[in-house]
């Protein structure tokens, strides 16, 4: 960004957050006290050891889960701490979300995939069904099910479940982790142009092309980002 430009809008905000599990007298601090800031048309890669917290800090990005301190918020709505049908309501309309796996439910195809999550934010529009399809490669490949696509077209498919809504927020978990190296640029690129559009993406990833793609990279350890 020049010196001369606007600040871009912070859209994705958490404060301070905690997260901690008990099993008997055991108690895990999976968060401690986490602050990020991500602005419309960022890219912010998430990056830690397995067990190091990145799952539960999307997790509480994305609204589901809570944590036990601290905020998310927005667009300046909070996300957190909100009866679990207010948190799904806001995360129909303003998060998309994309796993490496199970982003599709298997009993419909992939055009009621995304049709269902339009209904769910209540923002029907065939119009955008169809574009995303094409946009991830999969324009004739609406009335498939999710046993019939192969794994790189699953991830696609997943990718335009996620964006239906068109999202102020997009996270991301491992989105390419199974990938070949083209399948995974070509989901990369898909998940850039959306950025542009005003979307703050964060994804938890440890490949380096998508750490290639980020505007900023986070390193999280134990439940704490790293300096």
């Amino acid at each position: 960004m020049s010196a001369a430009s606007a600040p871009a809008e912070a859209v994705l905000q958490a404060r301070d957050l905690y997260r901690f599990y008990r099993a008997g007298d055991e108690e895990t601090l999976a968060l401690r006290g986490v602050s990020l800031t991500v602005a419309g048309g960022e890219v912010l890669v998430v990056t830690g050891p397995s067990g190091s917290g990145k799952s539960t800090l999307l997790a509480c990005l994305a609204g589901l889960d809570e944590p036990d301190g601290g905020s998310v918020r927005v667009r300046d709505t909070r996300l957190s701490h909100r009866p679990e049908p207010e948190r799904a309501a806001l995360r129909a309309r303003h998060v998309g979300i994309l796993y490496q796996s199970a982003n599709l439910l298997e009993h419909l195809t992939v055009w009621r995939n995304i049709e269902l999550v339009q209904r769910l934010a209540r923002h029907r529009d065939a119009g955008r069904a169809r574009a995303l399809l094409d946009a991830v490669g999969l324009g004739r490949r609406g009335g498939a099910r999710p046993s019939e696509l192969s794994g790189g077209e699953a991830v696609r498919a997943g990718l335009a479940v996620a964006l239906a809504n068109n999202p102020d927020v997009l996270i991301a978990d491992e989105p390419t982790g199974e990938l070949d190296g083209g399948t995974e640029a070509a989901v990369l690129r898909l998940i850039r142009d959306q950025a542009a559009g005003g979307t703050a993406v964060v994804i938890a990833s440890h490949s380096p092309a998508v750490a290639a793609l980020a505007d900023q990279v986070l390193q999280i350890k134990d439940g704490q980002l790293q300096p």
